[in-house]
């Protein structure tokens, strides 16, 4: 599913003649509360759904694959999802 399907699925759900607009600003505003609250808090608990969680993927070493050179890859933020029981039973 990618976000117009989303956005589709959303429209669907909330009926009532919603457009396809405001189904596409209802979505967009979960997603804009998820990343500030991820940025806020490190972490976005939904009961039910799961809990989004700020986490850092450490410095290593490691190779170009065309020069077969060794290089430093950064540590990097990264975001990790942790289903809850009933999404994954």
């Amino acid at each position: 599913m990618n976000k117009a399907d989303l956005v589709a699925d959303v429209q669907k759900i909330m009926r009532n003649g919603t457009s396809k607009a405001s189904a596409e600003r209802a979505t967009d505003a979960v997603l804009t509360a998820i990343k500030r609250g991820l940025r806020r808090d490190k972490e976005v608990s939904l009961v039910g759904f799961g809990a989004f969680a700020l986490a850092v993927r450490p410095a290593r070493n490691g190779y170009n694959p065309h020069t077969r050179q060794p290089m430093r890859i950064p540590a990097v933020k990264t975001v990790r999802f942790k289903p809850a029981a009933e999404l994954r039973g």
